[in-house]
């Protein structure tokens, strides 16, 4: 019939149309010019693996992946999106970005990752110090003065240490506008400035201890920065990040015995607000702090 006459010229047409075809290599789906198949001389299309290798997103990926693992975010999704955003590389521009985005980016890096976690800090301030010390046509690379002093400031900001203290800490760690900045005092600057954030929250939490509300006994705090300052000179690490273990060193004994002291005494009390105990104990931090030379 004719139908079978019909239905026998379509089986013989898709025959040859698939011996015709380029047989795909790992079914990917993905064009690879050039690459010859394994049976014959068709060209093959090369596997996902390989592309994802060539255009570097592999690398890229694991990158990223690094840096949620270090950092933990409360919203890793949030996070990636956000990591993905800043990974334009300056390059692809005909000048680097201004100052203001280079400063933007830097502080991203250098909150990445807890300054416990030594090599991923290490290694976002390396990323940091790069950002900022892009150069364009009009200018050299490297970081000067002015982008380091307002980097630490910008630090500074983020956490609840007092005004005064943060600017104290920046005179002794800053640089001159037109200095080149080394990566070495650029690490320390900004280190210290993390620390400095970490030391103010937990005098914070130690002042919540003492007193519940906005003010506390001014013998308690007093007998407490005694204590305090006496834990800060017994550290053995290297600066700044051993004066983080003043608190540790304070221990529940010894703090209770210098407010059980500080209470024995009979004169009245006044008070002493959350304020003013900060402005003191970072002031005890900040007396601690080797300034820049």
């Amino acid at each position: 019939p004719a139908w079978a006459e019909a239905r026998s010229k379509m089986a013989a047409y898709e025959k040859r149309r698939a011996a015709a075809a380029p047989v795909p290599a790992g079914g990917s789906g993905l064009a690879e010019p050039g690459r010859a198949t394994p049976g014959g001389g068709g060209l093959a299309e090369g596997s996902a693996a390989d592309f994802l290798l060539r255009a570097g997103v592999t690398a890229m990926v694991r990158e990223a992946l690094l840096k949620v693992l270090e950092a933990r975010p409360a919203e890793p999704v949030s996070f990636l999106a956000e990591y993905f955003e800043r990974l334009v590389p300056a390059e692809a521009a005909a000048e680097p970005p201004a100052p203001p985005q280079r400063l933007a980016r830097a502080l991203w890096y250098v909150c990445l990752a807890h300054h416990s976690h030594r090599t991923a800090f290490d290694s976002n301030a390396g990323a940091a110090y790069e950002v900022l010390g892009c150069g364009g046509r009009r200018r050299a690379a490297g970081v000067d003065g002015r982008l380091y002093s307002e980097l630490l400031r910008r630090i500074c900001q983020r956490g609840a240490a007092p005004a005064e203290a943060a600017a104290a800490l920046l005179r002794r760690v800053r640089c001159r506008d037109h200095e080149a900045v080394p990566f070495d005092v650029f690490r320390y600057g900004v280190l210290t400035c993390c620390v400095l954030l970490e030391f103010a929250a937990k005098a914070d939490a130690l002042f919540a201890v003492l007193g519940g509300g906005g003010s506390a006994d001014t013998r308690l705090c007093q007998a407490v920065l005694r204590a305090l300052e006496d834990a800060l000179g017994a550290g053995h690490g290297p600066r700044p990040g051993r004066y983080l273990e003043a608190g540790s060193r304070l221990g529940p004994d010894g703090l209770a015995l210098a407010m059980d002291q500080a209470l024995q005494e009979r004169k009245l009390g006044s008070s002493m607000s959350r304020e003013e105990f900060l402005r003191k104990a970072t002031a005890l931090f900040i007396a601690k702090v080797k300034p820049v030379e």
